[in-house]
């Protein structure tokens, strides 16, 4: 593997008030002072207290009683800083995680914890601060924008942390997407069995040629090259194009597989299958029709698209649509994910495809999650002599748990997607 040499204040558009997103020291807010943020902080602790007293959850506070609708076993957040975790809660949206990631909270179920979060979520805020939703979580800011340039720094800010980084919790075939398991099936097993699953489900074989939007670092070009066809394969990330190159020549099918630096809208050509694993959350919800207007525009005549896409329910994506959360500010800048809705919609509006074929998957990506994560806290000194410190660990480890928790309650999906030309 390469390496992205990064340091924090190379990011670009350092300087802004959000810290770089994957950065190797985010920077959190300091627990505010002053006698603003005591009355929000008053506010959070009522907030917190009622919440958890409708919830199958508990909450201590240190030298107070557990309080929460949970019983002996049931997921338990224990607060160790009082004052900061209510100041940091009252501050902003990204309080919890912000206040998680300092240490102020803790919880030896964290998983669990968050999944009863997320099976809650549509109803947590009490309905009538619901409606001033706009007027307290932060919009997205311009530079996340995914424009040409925006989309390059939102990639590189993720994916560029270091390819040895990524090595450490991915398995040998460095597959970031959900696996698909079958019986006894390690993860590197169910990686493979996923990806064979895609290029099945397009008809990928011998003389095709196979147009790749988003690389990762490689292994499903590499598969499709191996069943005899003529890849092209996009990335934006400079250190998953370098390490993709490599791994694509180590595997002797430098011949047959093409790795273009180049951005989703540059693409030419005629392609008899498209294939595409979880890109789409990537490119912004205002810019799904040009992805989805460039696939059709390169797609040959019969040809077929093979789409993964993580999905959230449609209601839950237009309520939150325009928001700027803990995750875009620290973890996937310029991210949004689509509701099959919406997707179905835009490829109804904006091109000739439809979606002929969907298997759901949302349970082998809660597994898929559950593995990365015990790698990475079993890797945590080598994350650290890599230069990922005490508050990056703690962030990726509330993220592969956040996600995690997401999958188990069935908050979000994941759906493999055959597209074709609908017939005139």
């Amino acid at each position: 593997m390469t390496s992205a040499t990064v340091h924090p204040n190379s990011w670009p558009g350092r300087g802004r008030s959000a810290p770089p997103a994957g950065s190797r020291r985010p920077d959190i807010p300091a627990a505010a002072v002053g006698p603003g943020p005591d009355i929000r902080a008053a506010a959070a602790r009522m907030l917190v207290h009622r919440i958890a007293a409708r919830l199958p959850i508990r909450v201590a506070v240190p030298g107070g009683p557990v309080r929460g609708g949970g019983g002996p076993g049931s997921p338990l957040l224990e607060i160790r800083d009082s004052r900061a975790f209510f100041r940091r809660v009252g501050a902003g949206t990204a309080g919890l995680a912000e206040s998680y990631m300092a240490g102020d909270w803790d919880s030896s179920d964290l998983v669990g914890l968050l999944s009863v979060f997320a099976e809650h979520l549509p109803t947590l805020v009490p309905g009538p601060l619901r409606g001033l939703r706009r007027w307290y979580v932060p919009r997205e800011p311009a530079a996340e924008e995914a424009t040409p340039e925006g989309a390059r720094s939102n990639i590189e800010r993720h994916y560029d942390l270091s390819n040895e980084f990524f090595a450490l919790f991915l398995d040998s075939t460095m597959t970031y997407s959900s696996a698909l398991f079958g019986p006894g099936d390690s993860l590197a097993d169910a990686q493979r069995r996923k990806n064979q699953a895609l290029l099945d489900l397009t008809g990928v074989r011998s003389g095709h040629t196979v147009l790749e939007i988003g690389t990762g670092w490689g292994e499903l070009a590499i598969e499709a090259a191996a069943r005899g066809a003529r890849v092209t394969t996009l990335t934006i990330s400079p250190a998953q194009w370098s390490a993709a190159r490599q791994r694509i020549a180590a595997a002797g099918l430098s011949d047959r597989v093409a790795v273009e630096l180049r951005d989703y809208r540059e693409v030419s050509g005629r392609y008899d299958v498209i294939l595409s694993v979880e890109m789409v959350e990537a490119v912004g919800e205002q810019y799904w029709p040009a992805y989805f207007s460039a696939i059709d525009r390169v797609l040959a005549p019969g040809g077929r698209v093979g789409l993964q896409a993580i999905t959230m329910p449609h209601d839950r994506m237009m309520a939150t649509r325009s928001g700027h959360t803990w995750i875009h500010k620290y973890i996937f800048p310029g991210g949004r994910i689509p509701s099959l809705e919406a997707m179905t919609g835009v490829l109804h509006r904006h091109t000739r495809l439809a979606v002929s074929s969907d298997l759901a998957m949302g349970q082998h990506y809660a597994r898929t999650l559950d593995e990365w994560r015990a790698r990475f806290l079993g890797a945590a000194d080598d994350v650290g002599r890599l230069g990922f410190g005490r508050t990056f660990q703690r962030m990726w480890n509330l993220y592969l748990a956040y996600s995690e928790a997401g999958f188990r309650s069935g908050y979000l999906d994941v759906h493999q997607l055959l597209l074709e030309r609908i017939a005139l």
